[in-house]
């Protein structure tokens, strides 16, 4: 597995149709800088920016392809004087002549060095002009068998920091009297639980505070959900990271979002603390309102 020294550049190449442009997303959900269709010339100021950047750009990714002509000849030479500066790795994407095919139909366009000839005549020129790229190639990922979702995933493995998240999750408080939140995944109703408004001890507190915490998870009802929520939500989560979901938002409602929605949302994100691969933030959108 990859990791985030400062210099580290990726250079992202392979067959048109192969799976650039996912595998180049998937880099910059990690954190990447990644610049596209850059001619092979412009590497070298390119990785200048990783001295220049001080540590604010420690990984750039540059995807580069068949596209720039007689650019691309010098491509191998560019390579090697690169790699003598740092950290310097080639990526090199690839498929098989029918599965690039029969991407190219579904999405009906040209290959880039069709011209005039079939779309199999431009995918072998590729192939015979990528040739010593791939032989010079650092790694190689054969997506024929791979959906984008699969590579993006084999991408995220391969170059996540040890112990990088791969799945950020918020766990956001609110009150329903302000309205649904927009752009939320799973939404839980915590007002079937007693409201520590009507208790006047506990009124000017919040969910945030030990005294109404205990009140509202001590309620009868409130550990069973917990425990069921939190399981259901597990699954949920691993499902997420196998299909490359890289974020979601469980919504945590109550009337007003100060009592009960805080304190639960809080305990819900310290039992899906230890999810592996999961980062868990906690935000309270409608706690201080009147």
């Amino acid at each position: 597995m990859a990791t985030a020294e400062a210099g580290q550049f990726l250079i992202v190449t392979g067959m048109s149709g192969a799976g650039r442009t996912t595998a180049a997303n998937a880099l910059e959900d990690l954190g990447w800088y990644v610049v596209d269709n850059l001619p092979p010339q412009m590497l070298r100021p390119l990785l200048d920016l990783t001295d220049m950047g001080a540590g604010n750009l420690p990984r750039i990714a540059a995807v580069v392809d068949a596209r720039g002509g007689s650019l691309f000849d010098d491509f191998s030479g560019v390579v090697h004087a690169l790699r003598s500066r740092g950290d310097v790795k080639v990526l090199f994407l690839e498929a098989s002549d029918d599965v690039l095919v029969r991407r190219y139909e579904s999405v009906r366009r040209p290959h880039p060095l069709q011209g005039d000839g079939t779309l199999l005549d431009g995918i072998r020129a590729e192939r015979l002009r990528l040739a010593p790229v791939r032989e010079a190639a650092d790694l190689l990922i054969d997506t024929s068998g791979l959906n984008i979702h699969q590579l993006a995933i084999q991408v995220s493995e391969m170059f996540a920091e040890e112990g990088a998240a791969r799945h950020r999750l918020t766990i956001l408080s609110f009150g329903f009297k302000y309205g649904l939140p927009t752009d939320v995944d799973h939404v839980a109703d915590m007002r079937f639980l007693p409201n520590p408004f009507w208790n006047e001890e506990l009124r000017d507190h919040d969910g945030e505070d030990a005294e109404v915490r205990d009140f509202v998870l001590s309620r009868p009802g409130a550990q069973e959900f917990l425990e069921a929520y939190t399981t259901a939500l597990r699954q949920v989560l691993e499902g997420y990271q196998r299909e490359n979901k890289s974020h979601s938002t469980v919504a945590i409602g109550c009337t007003g979002g100060k009592h009960r929605s805080v304190a639960t949302a809080v305990e819900l994100a310290r039992r899906l603390a230890d999810v592996p691969g999961v980062a868990v933030n906690v935000r309270h959108r409608d706690l201080g309102r009147e």
